[in-house]
C-alpha cells in the first residue's frame, strides 16, 4: 500500500504522539471526504448546474457564491446559449458587488472596474461543457476552477465556499481566460492566497471588534482589511522580488 507523509508543526506533533490518536485512519478519513467533495463538485459543474437549485447542487457554496454563479449562467446564456466558462465566473464574481473577494483585490490596489476592463479585452471562449435540458454545462476550465475552488477552501480549513475561494480557483486554474485576466492584473495564485488568509484573520478580529460597537460594518470592513493586507502584499511583492522568478510557484 502507497504511503504519504504527513508532516506537523512541532507542537501538534508532540501532541499527537501524547494522546496516541490513530493517525493514519484520521488522515486516511479526512483524505477520502475531501478527495470526494472535490470530485463532486467537477463532476456537477461538468454534468450542468440549474441555477433554481443550485443550494441542492453546491450545498457548501454561500449564497453569495451561489449569486455569482447564477450570473455567470445568466451571462453566458446572454446570446447564444453556450457553456459557462471561467470569464463568465469572474464577470459573476465582479456584478455581484459586495464579496469578500472584492475587497481583496482592492487591498491588493487592484480596482473592480480594472479587472472588468481587462476581462472585456479577452474572448469568452473556452473548451468543453454543453447545455442541456434546465442544467447549465461548464467549460472545462469553469470545471477545473470550481474543483480547485473547493481545494483552496478544504486546504484553509473552511466547511464552506465563498466568493474568496473561488478567486483562488479562478487565479490558480491556468488555462482558462479568468486566470489569464486576473495575472494581467497581478493577482498572482500565491500572493492571493496569503492574501485571503489576512483578509480572513481580519474579518474575524473586526466581528469581535464590532459585536458589541457601532457604525457600519462594512465600511469598517474596507478599511480593516485595506489596513492589514497592505503590509503583508508589499512584503510578499518585496520577497518574491528578491527570490526571483525561479522560486515563485
Amino acid at each position: 500500500m502507497p504511503k504519504i507523509n504527513v508532516y506537523l508543526p512541532d507542537e501538534l506533533a508532540e501532541a499527537v504522539r501524547d494522546s496516541g490518536v490513530p493517525v493514519s485512519v484520521i488522515c486516511q478519513r479526512a483524505l477520502e471526504q475531501a478527495v470526494r467533495q472535490v470530485t463532486a463538485v467537477r463532476q456537477t459543474a461538468q454534468s450542468g448546474l440549474d441555477a433554481d437549485r443550485l443550494a441542492e447542487q453546491l450545498p457548501r457554496f454561500t449564497a453569495r457564491a451561489h449569486s455569482v454563479v447564477k450570473l455567470a449562467i445568466s451571462r453566458a446564456h446572454g446570446g447564444t446559449p453556450a457553456p459557462v466558462g471561467t470569464g463568465d465566473l469572474l464577470a459573476g464574481l465582479l456584478a455581484e458587488g459586495g464579496n469578500l473577494a472584492l475587497e481583496v483585490l482592492r487591498a491588493m490596489e487592484i480596482e473592480p472596474a480594472q479587472v472588468q476592463r481587462e476581462l472585456n479585452r479577452h474572448p469568452a471562449t473556452e473548451p468543453g461543457g454543453a447545455s442541456a435540458d434546465a442544467s447549465v454545462g461548464f467549460s472545462d476550465p469553469a470545471a477545473g476552477a470550481l474543483e480547485l475552488t473547493m481545494t483552496e477552501a478544504i486546504a484553509l480549513g473552511h466547511n464552506y465556499v465563498g466568493c474568496e475561494h473561488l478567486l483562488l480557483g479562478l487565479a490558480g486554474e491556468p488555462d482558462g481566460v479568468a486566470g489569464r485576466v486576473l495575472r494581467a492584473v497581478g493577482v498572482e495564485p500565491r500572493s492571493a492566497r496569503r492574501a485571503v488568509t489576512a483578509a480572513l484573520a481580519g474579518y474575524l478580529h473586526l466581528r469581535a471588534q464590532t459585536a458589541t460597537g457601532t457604525g457600519d460594518p462594512t465600511q469598517a470592513l474596507a478599511a480593516a482589511l485595506h489596513q492589514q493586507l497592505q503590509p503583508l502584499v508589499a512584503r510578499v511583492e518585496r520577497l518574491e522580488q528578491h527570490l526571483g522568478p525561479t522560486a515563485q510557484g
